[in-house]
């Protein structure tokens, strides 16, 4: 399948599959639907001293670049890809760049190319295991504080939205975790809701009016 490195409307990169007419973060700009959808509503509100993190759709490694230069606190961050994206595309993302972190170029740079299926250190605060798995095989049970829903939209691949699949997100998380995703969708916020969540339906970020974010309800 084609793929190209676009300029989204903020001023970063992301990678556009036009045969989808998908891209991996919205064209309305990548840094600041990362930063609304999974900093402010994910890992800014959960109240923990040391916090881990699922990542559903790791790709081009924006959301834990950015998790590892927000956290603040100790962070074991999983991050989950079926097909890793490629050396040559992450050396023509700008993330770096836009996000006046030059000084952390290493640590970008560290996050790509530690190994797969294994622990890594990145920093001493934050450790990084990036799995090469399809996300219905995913079998973590109350291990997760909060999981980053970034997968491919549902009109391009529905089976990732589906009851199956949050039922195995509900289970991977500790009871009173929280999952935040960009989609607003009905069907996807039913299918949270039958399997178990809260679901409260936030503003979304530039380009999208609502996202969702589903808490297990403590003692679930």
């Amino acid at each position: 399948m084609k793929r190209e490195i676009i300029i989204t409307s903020d001023g970063s990169t992301t990678i556009h599959l036009p045969d989808w007419n998908e891209q991996y973060h919205s064209k309305h700009g990548a840094i600041q639907e990362a930063y609304h959808v999974f900093i402010r509503n994910g890992l800014k509100h959960v109240d923990a001293k040391s916090i881990s993190i699922l990542e559903i759709g790791f790709g081009t490694g924006l959301n834990c670049f950015i998790t590892l230069l927000e956290a603040g606190k100790k962070v074991d961050y999983v991050g989950v890809e079926a097909y890793p994206v490629a050396k040559e595309e992450v050396e023509k993302l700008n993330y770096v760049v836009e996000l006046e972190a030059q000084g952390k170029q290493t640590l970008f740079e560290k996050i790509h190319e530690v190994s797969w299926e294994e622990k890594h250190d990145i920093t001493p605060d934050f450790s990084l295991i990036k799995r090469k798995q399809f996300f219905a095989e995913i079998t973590d049970e109350n291990y997760f504080d909060l999981i980053y829903f970034d997968a491919f939209g549902a009109k391009v691949q529905p089976d990732l939205w589906t009851e199956d699949i949050f039922k195995i997100m509900f289970a991977a998380l500790k009871p009173g975790g929280v999952l935040v995703t960009y989609s607003a969708k009905g069907s996807v916020r039913r299918a949270m809701q039958t399997v178990g969540f809260d679901v409260e339906r936030l503003p979304g970020p530039p380009g999208k009016r609502e996202m969702l974010r589903g808490t297990k309800v403590s003692g679930e």
